[in-house]
């Protein structure tokens, strides 16, 4: 069943949070008709590969031109309409920046995988569950309440200035008036009238002109409650939702609202700014005793400022963390001499910075290390399809500095993945005359020289991100706080969300939880250390916990990923468990489960029954990465062959467990039938006869286990057929017995 077939099948309430990252970004059409064969592609390697991203567009476009002729076959007008609108978008926005479709893609795909994962859970995650707070969801609906009702404000306000500089014209023209004329006619009845209306129009103006001041106060004081409070908040949050989806978790949406927030305050506070300077001017022609404007003016200026320095500086953020092209899933982990991509944004966006702003990218502050590459960039609303205003730099690179003793400090495999450094960006905004020095940093990365490093480093990056929201602790290993295990559980199920498509279940991740903490009645407020996560050996292993996990998950994503997804893999069961899920099932009921002993190796178990009735158990020895390397797990669990007593080999695995005939599960992942092999008369390549592998155990009478799945005999099926019509089950278990002895 396709990805996208399960998210049809969701309920309402997780339908709801589908339908909220489609847009006309990526239309949900698309992603019905295409369905299959955008799940078929490599969106996250596109992601940061401008070349491999535009044959996906162009494969795209081409994939659309296909459905649209087939609506057009069938005179669909609405799905025409809407299939050229989409067409148009990918050729028009895309074009130009063809990674930043196959991003979209990639997030969508990944937050499908999140939520179909979530849905399997009984219960939402706390981490999930705070993130969705209700009480968050209705602050932003103010804070959009809030910024539109100061827009609306700044712009009455505008009128009302125009208002009193009618106004002021008009007593000026009165009084100039009255001021030409002779001293004979000042002394009339007439003028000394219009002396008394020129002084209620002076009265009238002092009284404009406190009211203007006293609006424009107003406006500032609303700006500044909103930036000390709701919109500080919102921003905050919206940092804590980006360090979350950072290592698995919900994708954090919600930069454009702050976007447009950022960007009405600003226009706002300039507003303001143009009006305290028409009242300069307005000053400059006409003052008088008691005149609130030079009084007033000052302080409402200095805090205007003061509240455009805080916005601008508040809206330079990181948009997507620094990351490896060729490690997509793994942010913040960067290799000496690897190229990263960071990508900055600037949530006041004003058509007159276009261009303008210049934003240097610097490490650190020890010198230790330096970035090569473009450091150096202007951003511009050209790049982004959206508009914003950022910049992308894709070309950096982390470079170790030698010490000064000539040879560099920690490089090699030895590079502490504990030690935390900070990619550091500065720029310049000059506008209106303001001159605002702005600085943000990504979060904390960890550097390391060699891939096989990347393990421990990434767990470190769970671990920050996970414990703390502080964005800039850089000691913050030298003593690493506890983490709430529920929480931790949650985490290593966006593990396998988002990095092999299927989360973890509540009785997966209470077997995780037996292995960290041992036989607790209840995990939720278990304390865990960062040294049992990461550091400390397994009982009575030779591995920690987290290199356990980690290898589990290398051996799904590259050797039984399908089987995975499709959910026929229950991996995390102990040994107890599994008996006692077996132990009443029909013989030949088997289950998947991983390794406890062995790093990245799967086995099966399967149930059997004894002539007096009594119940046993059988486990093969665990397949590694090796093993799946010759042959494919789903191959294996076909033909896998066991030479019982009475020397007849059988498969003995017929359903998987619960009561799955192993065909149905598995058929689909089978890389060709057995019957379809070329008998030896066929004969094959060169006179060559065709073979395959079969993996053979052999149970002995007083053994419950089978030997070492090791023995894949170079035999086809239609082969072993022939030896059978020729050499006895004696001669067979003979020649596989020698086999044995040498494995």
């Amino acid at each position: 069943m396709s990805q996208w077939s399960q998210v049809q099948q969701l309920e309402i309430k997780f339908l709801e949070q589908v339908d909220q990252f489609y847009d006309d970004n990526f239309p949900m059409e698309i992603r019905h008709l295409l369905a299959q064969w955008i799940e078929s592609q490599d969106w996250e390697a596109a992601a940061n590969n401008e070349a491999m991203a535009m044959i996906l567009l162009q494969n795209l476009i081409i994939q659309v031109d296909e459905q649209l002729d087939r609506v057009s076959q069938e005179k669909n007008l609405l799905l025409i309409h809407n299939l050229k609108r989409v067409r148009k978008l990918l050729q028009g926005k895309y074009h130009g920046n063809p990674m930043h479709i196959a991003v979209i893609i990639s997030n969508c795909l990944r937050e499908e995988r999140r939520i179909l994962a979530a849905a399997s859970m009984p219960v939402q995650g706390p981490l999930e569950k705070s993130l969705q707070n209700p009480v968050v969801s209705e602050r932003q609906r103010n804070v959009e309440h809030k910024v539109s009702a100061i827009k609306n404000s700044a712009q009455m306000t505008d009128q009302d200035v125009k208002y009193l500089e009618d106004l002021q014209e008009e007593f000026d023209f009165r009084y100039k008036t009255i001021q030409s004329l002779e001293q004979n006619d000042k002394n009339s009845a007439l003028i000394k009238q219009e002396m008394l209306a020129l002084q209620a129009m002076l009265n009238t103006l002092d009284y404009k002109r406190k009211e203007v001041l006293s609006k424009i106060g107003r406006v500032i004081h609303e700006i500044d409650m909103l930036m000390s409070n709701m919109l500080t908040e919102e921003l905050l949050d919206w940092k804590r939702r980006q360090q979350i989806a950072c290592i698995g978790g919900p994708l954090h949406g919600g930069l454009d609202q702050l976007q447009n927030c950022f960007t009405l305050l600003a226009e706002s506070l300039f507003q303001v700014r143009r009006q305290l300077e028409k009242l300069d001017e307005l000053l400059t022609r006409l003052t008088y005793d008691g005149d609130p404007i030079p009084v007033q003016r000052p302080q409402l200026l200095e805090k205007v400022n003061f509240l455009l320095y805080n916005l601008f500086r508040n809206s330079f953020v990181v948009e997507r963390q620094p990351c490896m092209p060729t490690h997509p899933q793994r942010p913040m982990v960067l290799k000496t001499l690897i190229q990263f991509t960071v990508k900055l944004r600037l949530l006041i966006k004003l058509p007159e910075l276009n261009y303008q702003i210049r934003v240097k990218a610097t490490i650190d502050n020890n010198r230790r290390f330096v970035l090569c590459g473009t450091h150096v960039k202007a951003m511009n609303m050209d790049e982004s399809a959206n508009g914003s205003l950022s910049v992308e730099f894709r070309h950096l690179q982390p470079k170790e500095m030698k010490t000064s003793a000539g040879s560099k400090g920690n490089e090699g495999p030895h590079m502490v993945t504990e030690e935390l450094h900070s990619i550091s960006f500065e720029t310049q905004v000059c506008l209106y005359g303001l001159t605002i020095n702005l600085e943000t940093s990504s979060l904390p990365v960890v550097m390391i020289s060699n891939v096989s490093q990347l393990p421990n480093a990434w767990a470190s990056i769970i671990w920050y991100n996970l414990s703390t929201n502080d964005p800039q602790n850089l000691s913050f290993f030298n003593n690493p706080p506890a983490a709430t295990l529920s929480q931790l559980l949650e985490v290593l199920s966006w593990q396998f969300s988002s990095y092999v498509g299927r989360g973890l279940n509540s009785e997966q991740l209470n077997m995780l939880a037996e292995k960290l903490m041992g036989q607790q009645v209840s995990y939720n407020d278990y304390q865990l250390s960062w040294a049992k996560f990461c550091k400390e050996h397994l009982p009575g292993k030779s591995f920690t916990f987290w290199v356990w996990l980690e290898a589990i998950l290398d051996l799904i994503k590259k050797h039984i990923l399908p089987l995975w997804i499709d959910g026929y893999v229950m991996g995390f069961v102990s040994k107890e468990k599994e008996r006692i899920l077996l132990k009443d099932k029909p013989p030949g009921t088997f289950l998947l489960r991983f390794s406890e002993s062995n790093l990245g190796g799967i086995t099966f178990t399967w149930v059997d029954q004894l002539e007096n009735g009594d119940v046993t158990f059988h486990s093969v020895e665990p397949y590694n990465k090796g093993r799946l390397s010759a042959l494919p797990f789903a191959d294996i669990l076909r033909d896998y062959k066991v030479i019982m007593a009475d020397n007849v080999p059988e498969n003995p695995l017929k359903y998987l467990y619960p009561d799955i005939p192993k065909d149905k599960a598995f058929g689909k992942h089978y890389s060709c039938q057995p019957n379809e092999v070329s008998k030896p008369s066929d004969g094959g390549g060169k006179g060559y006869v065709p073979s395959v592998f079969i993996p053979v155990s052999k149970i002995l009478n007083d053994s419950t286990e089978p030997h070492s799945p090791s023995d894949l005999l170079p035999m086809s099926p239609s082969v072993y057929a022939v030896l059978r019509e020729h050499l006895s089950p004696t001669a067979i278990e003979t020649a596989v017995s020698c086999k044995l002895s040498h494995s």
